[in-house]
């Protein structure tokens, strides 16, 4: 049995779950999200709680039922308490900015990168320009999206400019030896 897989999903408070054969929608306070989930793999409701059953112990089934369990569990978190990805600029001129609700990036390039955010992500940057957050209900679209941003300057190893994750440690190299006389 799979040890994801066979753990509830708690349903808080303020969201509701609308289950439709394969089709799940969870609305909550902070919006509302909609999967379509395989038809093998069945969810019930019963009271604030989610169970996720497989109806063997097939591979595909196995592979599915952890799966399944992971996916509610970021819709019932997201539309409740949203996601949230912090990034960090690091670099000399190195700066993010807003422009209404346009990410603007000033790294290195001769041209800003913008970023149009889609439905239901926000950008925020804090003063200096250097630190700037990702949020919004769907895990998986803020979790891309902030790929995206760092994959426009990624953090080099020698003097560790670029973009990175916070949190995220950047090896190091020591870079050109002097020439010995």
């Amino acid at each position: 049995m799979s040890r994801i897989g066979k753990q509830p999903v708690v349903i808080p408070a303020g969201v509701t779950v609308t289950i439709n054969k394969n089709q799940v929608v969870v609305k909550g306070p902070k919006g509302e999200l909609s999967r379509e989930f395989p038809p093998e793999i069945t969810i019930t409701q019963e009271e604030d709680k989610l169970i996720v059953t497989r109806p063997s112990d097939h591979r595909h089934h196995r592979a599915k039922h952890g799966l399944v369990r992971s996916l509610l569990n970021n819709m019932v978190v997201g539309v409740s308490e949203g996601f949230k990805k912090d990034l960090h600029i690091e670099g000399v001129g190195y700066r993010a900015s807003l422009d209404g609700s346009k990410l603007v990036l000033n790294v290195g390039y001769s041209h800003p990168v913008v970023f149009e955010p889609p439905a239901d992500v926000s950008f925020e940057v804090d003063k200096s320009g250097r630190e700037l957050s990702v949020k919004g209900i769907d895990k998986e679209v803020v979790g891309e999206l902030a790929a995206r941003i760092r994959r426009v300057r990624p953090p080099e190893p020698y003097k560790g400019k670029g973009i990175r994750y916070v949190g995220e440690y950047i090896r190091r190299k020591a870079g050109k030896a002097g020439k010995a006389k």
